[in-house]
């Protein structure tokens, strides 16, 4: 039977084409705000980091009504490092909205997720979006569009999905590329008539996957996925079971129903198939858990989510500062909150280190990671994390790396900068085509030859480039790769910088820190451009004496210090350097903090004894 009141549909595109604008218009025009209600831009990205860098991280359930027919629909992120939050939610919806820029065209995010969409065989609405731009090459992206399809190998009825042409920031949107729209409507109305309602028998035993978890302080962990069959009710009784671990199987209660409507959960009694829900209750489930009705268990097989790529060692803080700003700071908070983490997100990997204040944490990328690192110093933790590393693996008895598809889009005069720089990271060229008075380029290049390649390219494209890139697969090993051809500028002693210290520091290179700043030995406070380490001392004074010389006494002039994202101190990362993250700092140190013990640890390497 089908539910034709409902409609699931998840919304996929790349980053920055427009996701999260379009749902903020499908709400406003569906009737979930007053007319008089002041609704804030991209009113779905809830979380602080997501508001403060405008991309969307986690996907999010909501539900808007068009001719009296609830459309549940999905926000999903368009990173790839957050790629797992888009393939786990594909099992809750039975058609997509592919959005993709009208100028930009398919990029490396839309064939992903276009790719997993299509491997469900769900139904495709093709919105071209932003085209309102001067720039928009609307009849070209259809054509990119279709030959995406082809070789995603998409089958006939999938390659006549329809297009509906739209400007989220406008609100609107037409079935005719030539036509501008005046409203939402062409796109609901495509929706309803495209997407096929949920299928589901109602009168059959209670079968629901959980797609997604959150928690709430009041009622504990939400379990939240699509109804396959039956219905669901309050006080029922159910199991909960897992068809890759056919040992698991409890008894549980439904203790709260929520459907979506709008931003808000709305308690109800009872669902039926087809149905979103949110269900609080059940303590142990899991995401790719199945929830059934006691009388008949069987498990829904769950999408297997693409592994990760990236490692990085998670460890308690052990520099001179430590314990001094954080509030939870042992091995024990650490490992808490990291398991919890994982258990939240499936793309996630956390495994015991070699020692008990160690864990061994893997993620999609660079920025999946600085996202989880971000997350905890903002919730009070204080820990270490070592440099990132790719995960090599052993295929066939052959020693293999992953390899990343790199989209660049840069400015025709900085062509030749960009591939010199390519071919020191083992990047190979397959493709480059001019689209006006710029190129864009296609390579495949290991994924730790991108480790600090962005600030790199922007400052070689002056801040004009745009770089993408998404997991391929994994080949043999490229070779090494030096990754740093500068060094660090390291404190002698611990102290308050002092303004004299600083100015004659900075003429060894590039400063991270200004004074008063307190530091120890053994931590970076800057970059030497030149290649080698350098100890400074940046605590030094300038001793008093009762002579005085014309000009002696000026004002020491500072060049003012770098400011050091997250982001950017992960890629600054050498091999012998932690970053330390306290809920109110962020220090890049040495392994080892003594001089002369780094400088014996650096003999015996060079001897080969270690």
């Amino acid at each position: 039977m089908e539910n034709n009141m409902i409609r699931n549909v998840a919304i996929i595109a790349h980053v920055d084409h427009g996701k999260t604008s379009l749902v903020n218009e499908l709400l406003k025009q569906g009737n979930v705000f007053r007319d008089n209600q002041v609704v804030e831009d991209r009113v779905m990205d809830s979380n602080a980091l997501e508001k403060e860098r405008g991309i969307t991280i986690l996907s999010k359930n909501t539900a808007c009504f068009y001719d009296g027919v609830k459309i549940n629909v999905i926000d999903t992120p368009g990173h790839a490092d957050f790629g797992g939050e888009v393939e786990r939610v594909l099992k809750m919806v039975d058609g997509v909205l592919l959005v993709v820029d009208a100028y930009e065209g398919p990029m490396p995010q839309t064939r992903f997720v276009l790719e997993k969409a299509l491997s469900l065989k769900l139904k495709v609405v093709v919105v071209i979006n932003k085209i309102d731009r001067p720039d928009a090459r609307i009849k070209e992206v259809i054509d990119e569009v279709l030959e995406l399809f082809l070789e995603l190998d998409a089958d006939d009825d999938q390659l006549n999905s329809p297009f509906v042409f739209a400007s989220a920031r406008q609100g609107i949107a037409s079935k005719d590329a030539d036509v501008l729209g005046v409203d939402m409507k062409p796109l609901f109305e495509t929706i309803i008539s495209h997407i096929p309602a949920p299928q589901g028998e109602p009168s059959e035993p209670l079968k629901m996957l959980v797609s997604s978890a959150e928690h709430n302080d009041y009622v504990g962990k939400l379990a939240v996925g699509k109804i396959e069959r039956g219905q669901i009710k309050v006080g029922q009784s159910v199991v909960v079971c897992n068809y890759h671990d056919q040992a698991k199987k409890k008894k549980s209660k439904i203790v709260s129903l929520y459907v979506y409507e709008g931003l808000k959960r709305v308690p109800v009694e009872s669902a039926q198939s087809g149905e979103i829900v949110c269900v609080a209750g059940l303590e142990d489930v899991t995401i790719g858990d199945t929830i059934c009705d006691d009388s008949c268990v069987e498990a829904v097989e769950f999408v297997k989510i693409a592994e990760p790529s990236v490692e990085m060692t998670f460890m308690v803080n052990d520099s001179p500062f430590a314990g001094k700003e954080g509030k939870f700071v042992t091995s024990r908070h650490l490992r808490d909150r990291l398991y919890k983490e994982a258990v939240k997100d499936l793309s996630l990997k956390v495994e015991d280190g070699d020692t008990a204040e160690k864990f061994k944490v893997s993620g999609r990328g660079e920025m999946h990671l600085s996202i989880l690192i971000e997350n905890m110093r903002r919730d009070g933790y204080e820990f270490q994390v070592s440099q990132p590393k790719v995960l090599i693996k052993e295929i066939g008895g052959v020693k293999c790396e992953p390899v990343d598809r790199l989209y660049l889009d840069v400015p025709e005069d900085c062509v030749g900068t960009v591939m010199n720089k390519m071919g020191v990271r083992k990047g190979d060229l397959q493709n480059m085509t001019p689209h006006g008075s710029r190129m864009r380029m296609e390579f495949l290049i290991p994924s730790r030859g991108l480790f600090g390649f962005k600030s790199e390219f922007l400052t070689d494209t002056r801040g004009e480039g745009i770089v993408n890139s998404i997991f391929f697969e994994y080949q043999p090993y490229k070779g090494e790769i030096n990754r740093r051809d500068f060094g660090s500028l390291i404190a002698h002693e611990e102290g308050p910088a002092i303004v004299y210290g600083l100015f004659n520091a900075q003429e060894r290179g590039e400063l991270f820190i200004g004074p008063g700043v307190p530091v120890y030995a053994g931590m970076v406070v800057g970059i030497n451009p030149k290649g080698d380490d350098i100890v400074v001392n940046v605590c030094k004074k300038k001793h008093l004496s009762n002579c005085r010389a014309s000009g002696s006494d000026d004002a020491l002039r500072l060049t003012p210090p770098r400011i050091m994202s997250l982001e950017d101190c992960i890629e600054f990362l050498g091999d012998d350097e932690y970053l330390e993250v306290t809920p109110k700092s962020i220090r890049i140190r040495k392994i080892i903090l003594d001089a002369t013990m780094r400088m014996r640890e650096r003999g015996k390497i060079m001897r080969g004894e270690i």
